[in-house]
């Protein structure tokens, strides 16, 4: 049986990106325009990736609704919105400046990644909820699933993906509407 063709895209430029603040899952900052270009080179990336039939899925978050609006238009699909596919959950640190923030003490005996900062998701919390829709790519009778979501989300997938667990997650930079593709195996 052939392999599915997943291809992530982290959403275009948001209003919050630009003024340096945690957006975690606040559901409102929009694409700027910049965002919405970034989106555009996201999709015609696609157009010469995807070649077959594909399924667009997408965070509910307006950001990456909003992206994936051009990317689905583009491929002549419609985007099914997947709330797992949402950033960490920051809790009380969503909307905050990061200029703003100060360093704090991991407890005694926790990995970084075990944290709930803020009180919302730990990195681990965030590995555990991707278990679902990649199950959900690697049953799917489309060749290629295209997901739009988010940095953090992105990250922890690909480690999820490759075999990793929460505490061996690649901190490499992503941009805003960038395209990384994998191959999962099926079933």
């Amino acid at each position: 049986m052939k392999p599915v063709h997943l291809h992530l895209v982290r959403h275009g430029q948001s209003t919050w990106n630009v003024e340096g603040r945690l957006q975690g899952q606040t559901a409102h900052p929009d694409l700027t325009d910049l965002g919405h270009e970034q989106a555009k080179a996201a999709a015609a990336a696609l157009t010469s990736l995807v070649r077959g039939s594909v399924a667009v899925v997408t965070s509910d978050l307006v950001r990456a609704r909003h992206t994936a609006e051009h990317i689905a238009a583009t491929l002549g699909v419609v985007p099914t919105p997947d709330p797992d596919l949402r950033e960490q959950a920051l809790g009380s640190l969503e909307g905050r400046l990061t200029s703003e923030l100060s360093a704090e003490p991991t407890p005694d005996a926790t990995h970084v990644s075990e944290v709930r900062w803020g009180g919302g998701e730990s990195l681990e919390d965030v590995h555990r909820r991707l278990a679902a829709p990649i199950e959900r790519a690697r049953l799917t009778a489309y060749e290629h699933v295209v997901w739009v979501t988010h940095g953090d989300t992105m990250r922890v997938a690909l480690a999820r993906l490759d075999g990793r667990t929460h505490r061996e997650v690649d901190w490499a930079p992503i941009g805003n509407g960038a395209v990384v593709s994998v191959t999962v195996a099926r079933g």
